[in-house]
């Protein structure tokens, strides 16, 4: 009887355990072919890290917003409601500890440190992987477009239903991956 019963369970564990990544694969691909694209600028990183592996860091411009109610004692989780300017790059509509009955895009946050009517929180897409022969130098190029006022420098995210995905890192509207490759081949 025992042996009757365990062939199932043991293949419903194996359905289960491809179930899973792959709906998280599915909601990844499908926020980058249906979602709608915000690009967030980036602000300066801290590069004396050691331990941050081969991905670059990025700080964007989009990480506080200033609102009505006090947010002192709040920590955890943030639905920042987001909208493209004119220009394309992604500007705040609100900030709502709960989800509201509004129809932008949103992404949930966590808010570590607030200050009075002001929230602070950390977007959920800071780390855009990469080659790892190319990723200090791609950490380079962003620090050094960041610094640098006439260029600009982005990611471009893809949003869905709360779900973010970071597609590319731009310099100057030109992938990071080619930027890398073209200034990798102008010093040598």
């Amino acid at each position: 009887m025992t042996k009757k019963l365990a062939s199932p369970v043991l293949v419903l564990l194996f359905l289960i355990q491809l179930f899973v990544p792959a709906q998280m694969i599915y909601e990844q691909e499908d926020a980058l072919k249906s979602g709608r694209a915000y690009k967030f600028k980036t602000q300066p990183i801290d590069p004396s890290d050691p331990f941050r592996g081969k991905y670059i860091v990025l700080n964007y411009d989009l990480d506080s917003f200033e609102t009505e109610e006090d947010w002192s004692m709040y920590r955890g989780n943030v639905y920042v409601y987001l909208r493209n300017d004119t220009e394309g790059y992604a500007t705040i509509k609100t900030v709502s500890k709960t989800p509201l009955a509004i129809t932008e895009d949103y992404v949930i946050a966590e808010s570590n440190y607030n200050y009075g009517k002001q929230v602070n929180f950390d977007l959920p897409f800071n780390r855009f992987y990469m080659n790892e022969s190319k990723a200090y130098d791609a950490e380079v190029s962003v620090r050094q477009a960041q610094r640098d006022t006439t260029k600009t420098c982005y990611g471009l995210v893809y949003i869905k239903n709360g779900r973010a995905v970071l597609k590319n890192v731009f310099i100057d509207n030109i992938p990071i991956q080619q930027y890398v490759e073209e200034y990798q081949a102008a010093i040598e």
